[in-house]
């Protein structure tokens, strides 16, 4: 069936694959540039890792590259969202320019804090170094005798599912949720014409592949390697309390798990307040597949470590916790750009924890691919070209 023998159906010119963080920023800025959006998820809006993450916005465990280079435009554009009718606009999404606290517990770790820093500064992340003795002015009662930490004034946070919802409103997208995509309609020359879904075909003249750990799989529609795999956390939720905690802080072990291709369990404490009461404790990560029984071993470090850091935490009670599956790919750094294969397929995926954090920018430079301008923030570190074409099995599969 061809993109024209679609009848009554409705064209845009993207067609976006994925409700979630990334696809609304890819909606959302490709309708500033005057396209025409639809979007398209077998879910719900923010139903896969969007709706199961903490909203961080962080500079602070980003090292120098291309990530933290997306990190920074991102947060200009978060803040510029955030005071968008005067301020109503970032308040639908609890935008909350909160600043973090990256803490050490030994001087060894300490000393790994201020040559992480030092390669940041020059680049336009602020750090501030602060002793031991002066943490609890930013944070009354985290654990006493800490060696020290630094201060990150431009992290920042937001609620995901409700900046998702936001974004998506905002960009007029017609919304086409639980159709699952089960292929790509294309042209006789190969280029794309739009998709093909459960519920019938969606013609467009662009298609971004922005489905989190299910990017791999539209990828390969087009004969194209996205080695996307989910990597599994856990965060817990306490009951609600009072502001005792001010900031994100989390502990250095937490950039070095960043960083890490580990497939076991990792954990370090991850601990901030939300504006309705909760703390909110993380970070784990371990690949697992798509396994969502609970792991009675992270939820166990996650509390052990984050007593360790807020003592008070000890006798608070844990409401309940959640799972979630960042989409994950080997070399740490996200797939935005054309596809290899297809003309007119973009991929924006792979973003594995940074995806809230990093979907403006991310949004922003995929309009820009879609109308031909450029971007402010460099293209080609994130090409998924990198990735090759999909491995055919004996049996025609891929």
């Amino acid at each position: 069936m061809s993109a024209a023998a679609s009848g009554s159906r409705p064209t845009s010119d993207v067609v976006v694959i994925g409700a979630g963080m990334i696809g609304a920023a890819c909606a959302f800025y490709a309708a500033r540039a005057g396209l025409s959006v639809t979007v398209v998820d077998s879910g719900p809006v923010a139903g896969g890792t969007s709706g199961a993450g903490e909203g961080n916005l962080l500079v602070s465990d980003k090292e120098p590259g291309p990530e933290l280079d997306l990190a920074l435009r991102s947060q200009e554009l978060w803040r510029s969202l955030a005071a968008e009718d005067d301020g109503a606009f970032g308040a639908g999404f609890e935008f909350e320019a909160k600043g973090g606290l990256v803490v050490a517990f030994t001087a060894t770790d300490f000393e790994a804090l201020q040559r992480f820093a030092a390669t940041q500064v020059p680049l336009g992340v602020v750090a501030e170094e602060v002793p031991g003795d002066r943490l609890a002015e930013f944070e009354p009662y985290i654990a006493p005798e800490l060696a020290g930490g630094f201060w990150y004034p431009q992290d920042a946070q937001v609620m995901p599912a409700l900046a998702t919802a936001r974004l998506l409103k905002a960009s007029s997208a017609r919304l086409r949720l639980g159709s699952a995509v089960t292929g790509l309609v294309l042209s006789g020359s190969g280029a794309v014409r739009g998709v093909r879904t459960v519920a019938g075909e969606i013609p467009a003249r662009f298609v971004v592949n922005a489905a989190g750990f299910g990017a791999s799989a539209i990828a390969s529609f087009a004969g194209s390697a996205l080695p996307v795999q989910p990597r599994r956390g856990f965060v817990l939720v306490t009951e609600p309390l009072p502001a005792m905690v001010r900031h994100k802080v989390y502990s250095a072990a937490y950039v070095a798990d960043v960083s890490s291709s580990d497939a076991a369990l990792q954990s370090s404490a991850v601990v901030e307040g939300t504006p309705s009461g909760p703390v909110l404790i993380g970070a784990s990560r371990e690949r697992v597949g798509l396994d969502r029984r609970p792991s009675y071993d992270a939820l166990g470090r996650l509390a052990a470590q984050g007593a360790e850091l807020f003592p008070f935490l000890a006798d608070v009670k844990v409401q309940r916790y959640y799972t979630g599956f960042r989409p994950y790919l080997p070399d740490h750094l996200p797939a935005i750009g054309p596809d290899l294969n297809v003309s007119g397929l973009f991929h924006a995926c792979g973003h594995e924890g940074a995806g809230i954090g990093l979907a403006p920018a991310t949004g922003e430079l995929i309009a820009s691919m879609l109308i031909g301008q450029r971007s402010p923030v460099a293209a080609e570190p994130f090409a998924p070209a990198r990735f090759g074409t999909a491995v055919e099995h004996g049996d025609g599969t891929q």
